[in-house]
């Protein structure tokens, strides 16, 4: 199967279930809006983070997620992506479109990256931009924008954000540059410089500065954990050592892939050696993630001594999943297979269930127009928003 069909087939599956599960999201856009947006005077404060990289499975090992978001909101048992890769993905979660309308199909140009997202006019119709302007948020973005970000211009600062601290050199958690408003400033290889928790220090800064104005508030912390080189911070390093092996569900080392593309059925069983790394691997992966369960702690500890923490939606997800040795693929994403597709997603905040999962479809297309229900304003796109679902009611069709 070649990958542009891959990818065809993933947008043409997940739009069919969309459809099919509608049940499980509001109705049309404009009616949703009319019906649950909240008055100017009961908005609340949205706090969106989106992890890189980080699987299901993986996700449901990390203690403060689990007591802060999991114990304390509804989890989405069902949630995946449209196009399980970086760019597209952030893309459609910028803009509440599939590839298919955005254009950005991949991570580089020309048909992806930031470079493609500016050209094709995303920017100025981001969420963002809605929430700033039509829903009087301040709005602050921290960590990973787009792939090829910031192509030429160092400085440049996407319009719809009042702070901006975007990360300049991708993947790299040492020896990097953030955009800090304008300003390129330079981190270095101290273990105060872990990108991770300048991410955190950053991100709480900005509650304690927010929570006093009388005004609600949108963030977006994109930390660039568990994608690699999946660096953990030094302190992580000897955690999950009793961490037995990566999990092993039926799809693991595919023992029967005669009813698979040429490409996965040409694929060797995994070695013992091979499968061996990709525990090495998984760990890695974990103690990375270490740092930004971290994180989440110190934002919902922030938020409650700033007293926003029951006026404040906090949305935990990722741009995709991660293959782990199933279907014998030894890594990646941007496959046909839930592996790829299916992501965490928890959800906290004022009258969500507490402690509850639910079954119903959540797409990336249904985040955008989600937050922007939750403002009260309107924002065309091609998801719905989980509003109902987060008030643990039943979706109209």
């Amino acid at each position: 199967m070649s990958r542009t069909f891959a990818n065809f087939y993933i947008a043409v599956l997940v739009s069919s279930l969309a459809a099919l599960l509608a049940v499980g999201c509001s109705g049309s856009g404009e009616a949703t809006q009319e019906e649950d947006a909240e008055g100017p005077a009961d908005q609340p404060n949205i706090v969106f983070v989106l992890t890189d990289d980080l699987d299901f499975t993986s996700a449901q090992q990390m203690p403060e997620i689990a007591s802060l978001l999991v114990e304390e909101g509804t989890s989405f048992e069902n949630a995946f992506v449209s196009h399980p890769i970086c760019c597209p993905s952030r893309a459609t979660i910028l803009t509440g479109l599939y590839d298919h309308n955005h254009d950005v199909r991949s991570n580089r140009p020309p048909p992806g990256g930031f470079e493609k997202f500016l050209s094709e006019g995303h920017e100025e119709n981001s969420i963002a931009v809605r929430l700033q302007e039509e829903g009087g948020y301040q709005t602050a973005f921290f960590g990973k924008y787009l792939n090829g970000y910031p192509a030429d211009d160092l400085t440049h600062v996407p319009p719809g954000w009042d702070e901006w601290y975007g990360k300049l050199d991708e993947q790299k958690l040492y020896d990097y540059r953030i955009n800090e408003n304008g300003e390129v400033v330079s981190y270095g290889s101290e273990t105060e410089d872990f990108f991770t928790d300048v991410l955190s220090r950053q991100a709480t800064d900005f509650v304690g500065r927010a929570a006093p104005e009388d005004q609600p508030f949108f963030m977006y912390v994109a930390p660039t954990a568990p994608h690699g080189p999946a660096t953990p911070a030094e302190r992580h390093e000897s955690a999950f050592t009793e961490q037995e092996e990566t999990p092993r569900p039926p799809s693991f080392d595919e023992e029967d892939v005669s009813d698979k593309p040429s490409r996965v059925r040409n694929l060797e069983r995994i070695s013992d050696k091979e499968a061996s790394n990709l525990d090495a691997r998984y760990q890695k992966r974990l103690r990375s993630t270490l740092a930004v369960d971290e994180m989440v702690a110190s934002l919902v500890q922030e938020l409650e001594e700033a007293g926003e923490l029951d006026n404040t939606f906090i949305f935990f997800t990722s741009d995709n999943g991660f293959e782990q040795g199933e279907h014998r693929i030894r890594g990646g994403k941007n496959q046909p297979y839930e592996e790829s597709a299916r992501v965490p997603f928890f959800v906290r905040g004022p009258g969500v269930p507490v402690g509850s999962k639910t079954e119903k479809l959540a797409l990336n297309t249904d985040l955008a127009p989600t937050f922007a229900n939750l403002a009260g304003v309107e924002f065309p796109a091609d998801g719905r928003s989980l509003a109902p679902i987060l008030r643990g009611e039943e979706p109209s069709v």
